[in-house]
């Protein structure tokens, strides 16, 4: 007889238009965060979490000029947020400017994401971020675009 090994995730969806902005896909992303007990057992995972949310949505809106589908997903081991747009282009880490007031999307991702990556296809990209709760046995830092 063979072992089957199974994986139970738990996942949510929303799209969030050019005319909604950043803001309520960070409340929404705090709603599913709570239900999940990491607003009281991981706060610091939750700010990390808040701002990557932001910062991927923002890029949807302004580079991609699209809106942004938010998908989270929790599979026992790492919280998956992807966003999803319209541009196939993946996404660039510019050189730090601290002239700039923009720019820094990515370098924030990469900062606070225990693992990140890209996927372009015919219909846009997803960029998708991982974060590890404390305690959890965290992955390999992968940072890739691709």
């Amino acid at each position: 007889m063979t072992k089957e090994t199974s994986l139970r995730a738990v996942g949510w969806a929303q799209s969030f238009p050019i005319s909604q902005g950043v803001r309520a896909g960070r409340h929404w992303t705090r709603e599913h965060l709570a239900s999940l007990g990491w607003t009281k057992d991981a706060p610091e995972t939750v700010d990390a979490i808040l701002l990557s949310v932001s910062e991927l949505i923002t890029n949807a809106h302004v580079h991609a000029h699209s809106d942004a589908q938010l998908v989270l997903t929790w599979d026992s081991r790492c919280l998956h947020v992807s966003v999803h747009d319209a541009d196939p282009l993946p996404p660039s880490q510019r050189p730090q400017d601290v002239t700039t007031t923009g720019g820094r999307g990515m370098a924030i991702i990469d900062a606070l994401a225990d693992e990140w990556s890209t996927h372009s296809q015919a219909s846009g990209k997803t960029v998708t971020a991982c974060f590890v709760p404390p305690g959890a046995p965290e992955p390999r830092h992968s940072g890739t675009i691709g």
